[in-house]
């Protein structure tokens, strides 16, 4: 492991290359991936949704013990030597090209299940140790701040291809080949496997703690834990991170606005061809907007160290439900130039989209400090698993949710035209679905206090903690945000034990 360097800007790019994944392959399954399989693979709205929600599940289940694998994988010697977090990114970059498998078409149920089980599972030995590495390399805010930002917007740029490329191929193609699919799976699993080794070779691990040592000569000289002790004492640990404040906080406005987001995704493209007659090659076009979130993210990095993350989201969750009603109108009214009023509101939409998406996992680096306050450890793997358990979770329910609520409403699978009923089913989708979810996530936002200022107050506490000080050294104001914060009283915090 390097001792910890200075944050540049081609470093943290080299970081951020990873999410491309996150922006990309996520991007493509949400928005087209229950398309192709019930346009041509022919499989019903519950079948296709199911194989997302059965995959998801189980690959949230194994995220839960990923974390914690990655916290404590330095006692080995592959963690010894290549590190606890980036060892997974270099034995995942290869896996990456089971993605392209996922879009031929022809095969079965099981099949197309079992190759997107394989693909999340890749996707979480990999995700999961990488977004700990910010709080890893540096315990800086405008160091993590630079981090997060380049991660946004390599994912802005993944996101904007996610929608672009799909499109053009489908141009090229036609509406009714599938090779378009295939086609772009594998342009972008060989695109995936490179960007996780320019990731591996950019990034680095804080060396170990003392408390880690510590740990490391003691597990040396213990027995074996039993198996079902383990599961029962992992599993407490999981449940440790709701008793954070901010997180919870942290994690409610993530989960809602991100299943917002998803939904739209998903239902977008059968919106437009079925409510608004369009071909599948315009709502691609419509998606590709997210190119605005290039910009956006670089104005977002600073906006986020200058006003917080509060005033970013609220503003981002205020466009975004304003452009749902605007959608919302062009549906009802059906004008003759809706494309072009499609384009402005797309594009106002995606700037909201990106601030959205910007700022909770800018937000996900201060947490660990958040926790190491109350338990005086570091368990970054720890709150990444339970984040990523919990949006798998949600994406899981929220895909079985659209799958079932279109099959009920009458959507027939390769039928070019739908039922009034199927239509307006798409529609109340799109709309209440989205909206009410965003709408829950800005109301929790108006209470979520963190920012560059209490994150530096909080670190002075953190120091006076570890030198063995007294609450008393701390001022009011200090305090004040580490109980806002943590959920504790400081006197507690501070409690020799």
């Amino acid at each position: 492991m390097k001792n910890q360097k200075i944050i540049t800007i081609p470093k943290a790019i080299g970081f951020g290359m990873i999410d491309i994944i996150g922006g990309g392959a996520f991007t493509i399954i949400g928005a087209w991936l229950l398309y192709f399989f019930t346009t041509f693979v022919g499989l019903s709205p519950i079948e296709a949704a199911s194989i997302v929600a059965i995959a998801r599940i189980l690959d949230a289940i194994l995220c839960l013990f990923m974390g914690s694998f990655t916290d404590h994988f330095y006692k080995n010697k592959l963690g010894k030597k290549f590190g606890r977090r980036r060892f997974f990114l270099i034995i995942g970059a290869p896996l990456m090209l089971s993605y392209a498998l996922l879009w031929i078409n022809g095969m079965g149920y099981l099949y197309y299940l079992a190759i997107y089980l394989t693909f999340e599972v890749v996707v979480a030995m990999v995700m999961i140790p990488w977004e700990t590495l910010p709080s890893e390399m540096t315990n800086d805010y405008a160091g993590r701040t630079k981090l997060s930002t380049c991660r946004m917007f390599i994912s802005a740029v993944g996101t904007f291809m996610a929608t672009f490329v799909p499109g053009r191929l489908i141009a090229i193609y036609g509406e009714n080949d599938p090779n378009a699919y295939l086609f772009n799976g594998i342009f972008f699993a060989v695109l995936f496997m490179i960007c996780v080794i320019i990731s591996y070779f950019s990034t680095w691990e804080r060396p170990l703690t003392p408390e880690m040592l510590k740990e490391l000569e003691k597990s040396k000289a213990e027995k074996k834990v039993n198996p079902v002790t383990f599961v029962f004492g992992l599993f407490k640990e999981y449940f440790s991170t709701l008793k954070v404040r901010a997180f919870r906080k942290h994690l409610a406005i993530y989960l809602l606005s991100f299943t917002g987001k998803d939904i739209y995704n998903t239902v977008f493209v059968f919106f437009c061809v079925y409510c608004l007659t369009l071909d599948a090659s315009v709502a691609g076009s419509l998606l590709s907007l997210s190119i605005i979130g290039l910009p956006v993210t670089l104005v977002a990095g600073f906006a986020f160290v200058k006003y917080g993350p509060k005033k970013l989201l609220v503003g981002a969750y205020s466009t975004m439900l304003l452009c749902l009603a605007a959608t919302y109108l062009v549906f009802v009214f059906n004008p003759s130039s809706k494309i072009a009023i499609l384009f402005v509101i797309g594009t106002v939409y995606q700037i909201g989209r990106c601030l959205m998406e910007f700022t909770p996992w800018n937000i996900f680096p201060f947490i660990p400090d958040i926790d190491e306050m109350i338990t005086k450890k570091r368990r970054e793997g720890l709150f990444a698993a339970v984040m990523t358990f919990s949006r798998k979770t949600t994406v899981a329910l929220s895909t079985l949710c659209v799958g079932l609520i279109l099959e009920f409403g009458g959507f027939v699978q390769k039928q070019a035209d739908q039922t009034p009923e199927a239509i307006t089913t798409i529609a109340l989708i799109l709309f209440l679905g989205t909206g009410l979810l965003v709408f829950l996530a800005m109301l929790v936002t108006l209470t979520f206090n963190l920012d560059k200022e209490k994150h530096g107050l909080l670190v002075n506490a953190i120091d006076v903690l570890q030198s063995n000080g007294d609450v008393n050294e701390l001022s009011e104001e200090t305090k004040f945000v580490v109980e806002d914060l943590t959920g504790y009283p400081c006197e507690k915090l501070f409690e020799k034990k």
